[in-house]
């Protein structure tokens, strides 16, 4: 696999992540405080939840956080020791902002 494949795997994985994390329902913990096992929901779906659905900017803004925070923590790896590591995460920032310029934010399967 070339090394650019690899970049734009690992900036898509964990783009992908963040999104699927950002559309997830908070648990409201009081919520679930103090109920009886009896009264607790039971079978099949029942803590199932509908995900939250986020609107095309939502996206667009997750993926350049991503890509931001890329390019900040490449910005800090001044040591030659690290320039590889700085090559990639750039690497990964542009695979994400070149999905940002052409107006990609929606994801298949979804």
């Amino acid at each position: 696999m070339r090394a650019r494949d690899k970049a734009a795997v690992s900036a898509l994985r964990s783009t992908l992540a963040a999104l699927d994390n950002a559309e997830a329902v908070p648990v409201d913990a009081s919520a679930l405080r103090g109920v009886a096992l009896e009264q607790s929901p039971a079978g099949a779906g029942s803590t199932e939840a509908a995900r939250q659905e986020l609107s095309e900017s939502g996206v667009t803004d997750i993926v350049r956080a991503e890509a931001d925070e890329r390019l900040a923590v490449a910005a800090r790896l001044t040591a030659p020791a690290h320039a590889d590591r700085a090559a990639r995460l750039r690497a990964e920032a542009a695979v994400l902002l070149r999905f940002l310029d052409t107006g990609v934010t929606a994801r298949g399967g979804r």
